[in-house]
């Protein structure tokens, strides 16, 4: 049996791990203990250990052993434990999204025979597995997702909860949004160009730019106008605004807000809550749209934040188990998603596990 290591123990990290351990022999580390007793009392043939990332050479030792190791460390963790896994020859897919470029790795990966899938999460993730796809069937000329996972019982006065690390959140509040326009990178700052959609399941959301695209600057270079947004309830934005204007998120105040963040923005594990993801591909002659809408699991008590970022990252594990996926270097799934396989194998993972796209 296949040796997965997984290193993150996180709302995220608990759906996967729980996901690998039905087919896989699965280890799983964090630093938090309590998260990890939590995640094997719900499945004892999880191997745990207590381990911390930053330090390279425990880090090392502990991975010596696997086929594949899956990292999902908050951002800040995410570049140099990625390099560390490169550097000991394990394939990896990894979520942790580091605001560093890891496409800076490739070489290394190269020289590493190493196969190293980034970002493959909800988004950036499966909009990017879809991009790939349709651009090598056509010539794109736009293309833009708005996405959010939000409470559906919203609380004054953020009306917002973190289905992932806050840390993560308050980067992309603050990290200047890249676009490209009219063949040109644009930046503006986050929570620009507000819009209001309203969408059949919920209502009305507000969307605003974020850095989400990423890779996509890069890889997806050829294609004149992209864009990404993330959407809260209205009148979101206008108060992280204010905390910005006001100081709150400088180096002074900087720990003081998080750790007041961490505890109004935490998710309880029973609390309803719902992600919603648009995405918009266009050519000369077609209108590709996706939709996704996915709520948290009634059964796993899973939300659907985990369930669509998680699922995304264990079906990408399994394409590179599987062969599906064999070319050495580090890949965002841009690339990936232009091996047709591919995205099939995704699709039926994702729906196998009652995550559904729609398409129009």
């Amino acid at each position: 049996m296949k040796k997965i290591f997984q290193v993150g123990a996180g709302l995220v990290g608990k759906t996967m791990a729980l996901d690998l351990s039905q087919d896989y022999e699965l280890y799983l580390a964090d630093l938090d203990l309590d998260l990890l007793n939590s995640i094997k009392n719900h499945d004892s043939s999880i191997h745990i250990n207590q381990i911390n990332v930053q330090n390279q050479s425990e880090l090392s030792s502990w991975i010596a052993e696997a086929d594949i190791v899956l990292l999902a460390v908050p951002g800040f963790l995410g570049y140099q434990s990625l390099k560390t896994i490169i550097n000991c020859g394990k394939d990896v897919v990894d979520i942790s999204f580091s605001p560093e470029n890891v496409l800076t790795l490739d070489q290394l990966a190269k020289e590493k025979n190493v196969t190293a899938v980034v970002d493959a999460g909800v988004a950036p993730g499966i909009p990017n597995f879809l991009l790939g796809y349709w651009n090598s069937k056509m010539k794109i000329n736009s293309f833009d997702y708005c996405v959010g996972g939000l409470p559906k019982n919203p609380s004054p006065p953020y009306n917002y909860k973190a289905p992932f690390s806050p840390i993560d959140v308050i980067e992309e509040y603050t990290r200047p949004a890249r676009m490209r326009i009219d063949s040109q990178v644009v930046t503006k700052p986050a929570l620009s160009d507000l819009e209001i959609f309203n969408f059949s399941e919920v209502g009305k959301l507000e969307a605003f730019n974020t850095d989400g695209l990423r890779s996509l600057l890069q890889t997806m270079s050829h294609i004149p106008n992209m864009k990404e947004k993330t959407l809260r309830y209205p009148g979101h934005a206008k108060l992280i605004q204010s905390m910005i204007d006001d100081g709150l998120f400088n180096d002074k105040n900087f720990d003081k807000t998080i750790n007041k963040l961490f505890k109004d923005w935490k998710l309880k594990e029973d609390e309803p809550e719902f992600t919603i993801l648009n995405i918009n591909i266009y050519s000369d002659t077609n209108n590709i749209h996706y939709h996704l809408y996915d709520e948290t699991d009634d059964i796993s008590k899973s939300s659907s934040m985990a369930r669509t970022t998680g699922f995304t990252a264990t079906a990408t594990i399994n394409m590179l188990l599987n062969n599906l996926w064999s070319k050495k270097g580090v890949f965002p799934p841009e690339l990936v998603g232009e091996n047709e396989q591919c995205i099939d194998f995704l699709l039926s993972y994702l729906s196998a596990r009652n995550v559904t796209m729609s398409q129009n």
